[in-house]
């Protein structure tokens, strides 16, 4: 099989198999690489637009009337929106095309980054900021396009490795644009200056989607997907073991920051330093997390990285209790490492479950593939969405903590109770062996079992 070459006017590619090895290795692969690495682009603008509040709360000093709870409100409700608007945005892949919705989601980010540079100045009213901010969550809702669009590009053996990637690259935007914001800053320059360079740049990934990424009329707006989706427990499931991982690696980036200079005293320069390099890291390392899954299995890799994520809390507490900033930041930036490498494995675990309950199903071949892509696709969407909420109840957590007992540790306390809830469930779900599919004899229950264990 061979697709026809995309037209230069339209993009659009009729026919796509990336199952088929003839055709993946023939003309697949380098087509689906190409969009990969435009989404990739177009979604780490969209992560550093969605997260630019983030830093723009580290250049409002008390010249702007703000308190730490306005701050840690603020960015709360920034995630709140980027995690409500993944949903749709999933679905526009199916409406509009994959290429045609990159170009006008990228573009939409002009929206909340002028608007943030006309009222980012001292005088302006909180309600205003809120408003603005919210503004800015529709960079959240890249991600979810992003993801479902390269989740049909690419075969099931490489859909951990090119999801991680794909989703590493746009993580990547939360720590270049507090690197960027940390040069502006040593600079002596405005919150403006980092708007403004922000601008040309969604320019460019818009364009240079328009003139490299293709759509795929395989990829049909199917409604019964979505309520297929929702009706299946793993998509709530793994939409919970979402929220241990990429809610903290989102909600962390938010916080990080402000609690450097709320808890540890420490100046906006000071905590521009710091906050970059988890961010980074967690970025980097979601590749490795997805890798390690194709390789190992997710729930294996999900479930171990639970155990170190609450290792790092316990750590979190003994140093927000001591007040020791040297092994808080160090364990924080292993916390966001940990919580990166979940999300590698835990996004590759979706293909991987629902191609086990075709297989189940007693699905087989292109029958199988076409039910595993079509719920896989649907359900990231809501688990993006869902995973995302996580960053809302970190922000959240950090404002009643430090309302309720001046310091973080509270809010800690509360992550490391969630994170043993998250390994106990990926344990019983899908490692766990029943004693009743021990002495089962019946080789679909052991495939089937089996096949959970391997996602």
């Amino acid at each position: 099989m061979t697709a026809p070459a995309p037209t230069s006017r339209s993009r659009w590619i009729q026919e796509w198999d990336p199952e088929d090895e003839t055709f993946w290795n023939a003309t697949g692969e380098k087509i689906a690489r190409r969009n990969l690495a435009f989404s990739v682009l177009s979604e780490h603008i969209g992560f550093s637009i969605w997260t630019m509040w983030s830093v723009l709360v580290l250049f409002m000093g008390p010249e702007y009337g703000l308190t730490p709870a306005d701050k840690f409100l603020l960015t709360s409700m920034v995630t709140l929106v980027g995690a409500v608007v993944r949903v749709p945005y999933t679905f526009a892949v199916a409406l509009f095309g994959g290429r045609n919705w990159t170009i006008i989601s990228a573009g939409l980010l002009l929206i909340p980054t002028g608007a943030a540079f006309a009222v980012m100045k001292p005088g302006t009213s909180f309600g205003t900021f809120l408003l603005v901010g919210l503004l800015a969550g529709i960079g959240g809702g890249n991600f979810a396009s992003s993801m479902t669009n390269i989740n049909a590009f690419f075969p099931l053996k490489k859909k951990g490795w090119a999801l991680g990637l794909n989703a590493g690259g746009g993580n990547i935007g939360v720590p270049v644009i507090q690197l960027v914001a940390l040069a502006i800053i040593g600079a002596s320059g405005g919150p403006r200056v980092l708007l403004g360079i922000y601008i040309p740049l969604i320019l460019v990934a818009a364009a240079l989607a328009a003139l490299f990424m293709d759509n795929l009329a395989t990829v049909k707006n199917d409604t019964g997907a979505a309520l297929d989706a929702a009706r299946d427990a793993h998509t709530w499931i793994m939409s919970f073991l979402y929220v241990g991982t990429f809610g903290s690696f989102i909600g962390y980036a938010f916080a990080f920051g402000q609690v450097l200079q709320v808890q540890f005293g420490r100046t906006p320069l000071q905590a521009a330093y710091l906050t970059f390099i988890g961010p980074l890291l967690g970025s980097l390392i979601r590749p490795v997390g997805g890798w390690l899954a194709d390789r190992y299995g997710g729930a294996r890799i999900t479930l171990w990285n639970y155990v170190g994520m609450a290792a790092a809390t316990g750590l979190l507490i003994v140093a927000s209790i001591e007040g020791s900033l040297p092994l808080f930041v160090t364990v924080f930036v292993v916390l966001f490492v940990l919580s990166g490498l979940g999300n590698g494995s835990t996004y590759k675990m979706i293909p991987g479950i629902f191609q086990a309950k075709a297989l189940a199903k007693g699905l087989t071949g292109e029958a199988a593939v076409a039910y595993g892509r079509r719920l896989s696709g649907a359900s990231m969407g809501l688990i993006g969405a869902v995973g995302a909420l996580g960053g809302v109840g970190i922000n959240l957590a950090f404002r009643q903590s430090y309302l309720s007992y001046g310091s973080g540790t509270g809010a800690f306390v509360a992550f490391l109770a969630f994170y043993g809830l998250c390994f106990a469930v990926t344990w019983a779900v899908y490692l766990r062996r029943p004693a009743a599919a021990e002495r089962s004899t019946a080789a679909s229950e052991a495939k089937a079992q089996l096949s959970y264990a391997e996602v």
